[in-house]
């Protein structure tokens, strides 16, 4: 074999090398993660309420009604990530450790909330209703912005777009559930009608049991 052949073989080994590292990264950086939601079907989930689901541009989409989108599994401890848009006023979460997937609240489940909105901000984006306030609160209208919740035992943490805004809140009272993802009603006008007209879109939706 001469020179230039053996460097030749031997770029072509690196590259192979080089591919396969990337693969296994790859696997390993996705490596336990179940995807719930692709941005193509919503098989993974019930729809619940009245909200107005379906999928547009690879996200699951809702603007009026009040309803959920409630996985089939139920889930004990686990990391949650969860990629979301929402419009001016639009109430939305992400609902965990729901115990009764057809009626879900906020008594039945936790709330990490998604509405800027919100009139008590103590509890509105980034905090997890009468669990773990938000202070300050972030803003997430008009943009996309991902959550990364981790339910352990009694122990929750939140991130939003990389920033902390629950550390290791404690309330045991629910141990398991489904998770639901949520098109609700907004603030009341003059009339005292709720707005139910506020967008909220996910899409990229996965989760790693723990």
């Amino acid at each position: 074999m001469n020179r230039r052949n053996a460097i030749k073989l031997g770029l072509l080994s690196l590259g192979f090398a080089a591919a396969a590292s990337s693969r296994q990264a790859s696997a390993q950086s996705n490596a336990g993660w179940t995807t719930l939601f692709d941005g193509k079907k919503l098989d993974n989930f019930d729809l619940i309420g009245d909200a107005n689901w379906r999928i547009e541009d690879g996200a699951a989409v809702a603007d009026k009604g009040n309803g959920f989108l409630v996985t089939k599994n139920t889930y004990t401890d686990f990391e949650l990530r969860a990629e979301f848009w929402v419009g001016d006023d639009a109430n939305s979460g992400v609902f965990i450790r729901c115990t009764d997937p057809k009626a879900v609240d906020g008594k039945n489940a936790y709330e990490v909330n998604i509405w800027d909105q919100r009139p008590e901000k103590d509890y509105a984006t980034g905090a997890i209703v009468n669990v773990a306030k938000v202070d300050p609160m972030p803003v997430t209208v008009g943009k996309w912005s991902t959550y990364e919740i981790t339910a352990k035992g009694d122990t929750f943490t939140v991130v939003l777009n990389g920033q902390k805004t629950v550390n290791g809140a404690k309330d045991g009272k629910l141990k398991s559930g489904r998770i639901a993802l949520q098109h609700g009603l907004g603030n009341k006008n003059a009339a005292g009608v709720a707005n139910d007209k506020g967008v909220v879109k996910f899409r990229k939706v996965e989760i790693k049991t723990l």
